[in-house]
């Protein structure tokens, strides 16, 4: 796929995830109930990274646009409700602290995530090195699809004009791959696990206003200073 097409097929996440938020925020706002939620996220994350295994080098569009829905979805359920569980266990205030550090641990785990995928799935091209070799695939095309860049030299399959070996390297991306959706659904049945010792809390329904930070500093000058 192009580019722009590649961007497309992504929508379908983006335009779950960004439903899936928008239904969290109404449900949390009106029942004030995050666990289940955070247990349907989870869950949903679960089956989707699992269909993501089912992909192979002939699967439909069909097929690709169902399991991002669901994964979609599951990821979508999963902005908010951690963050409103975290915070309805720490005092006021400790909720900005709370809060940068639960930011700050999810895009460290992001990062972590996108290098670990993609250690994986070049040390899944370079293992399929034989099958493409036996295949008839040329030592250039190899050296492009197993080594570090694998992942960016994706459009190199389009160059191969004999049909058998274009196959082959697509299977060979498809395994890669699989082992990454392996991986990640692994991680979401640990998160699964773990979000059974979340415990349950009534949220207030009251606003309570703290003075924090620079202004609390102020506060506390100006009231010594009169005394």
């Amino acid at each position: 796929m192009s580019p722009l097409h590649s961007g497309l097929l992504i929508l379908p996440v983006t335009v779950t995830e960004a439903v899936g938020g928008m239904f969290c925020g109404i449900m949390i706002h009106r029942t004030g109930r995050y666990l289940e939620l955070i247990w349907i996220g989870l869950t949903l994350m679960l089956i989707g990274n699992g269909m993501y295994i089912h992909l192979n080098a002939s699967s439909s569009l069909a097929e690709i646009i169902a399991f991002e829905l669901v994964a979609g979805a599951g990821a979508g359920l999963l902005f908010e409700p951690p963050l409103i569980a975290l915070q309805a266990f720490v005092s006021q205030d400790d909720t900005a602290t709370a809060t940068a550090t639960f930011g700050f641990i999810r895009n460290l785990a992001t990062s972590f995530s996108i290098v670990i995928g993609g250690v994986l799935f070049s040390g899944g091209m370079q293992l399929r090195e034989p099958v493409l070799r036996d295949a008839g695939v040329s030592t250039n095309v190899i050296e492009e699809l197993t080594g570090g860049d694998a992942a960016a030299n994706v459009r190199v399959v389009q160059t191969i004009t004999d049909a058998a070996r274009q196959l082959a390297v697509k299977q060979a991306f498809a395994w890669s791959l699989r082992n990454l959706w392996i991986f990640y659904t692994c991680v979401a049945a640990v998160g699964l696990i773990a979000s059974l010792f979340i415990k349950k809390r009534v949220l207030s329904k009251e606003h309570t206003e703290t003075k924090t930070g620079l202004k609390k500093a102020e506060l506390v000058t100006t009231t010594d200073v009169r005394s």
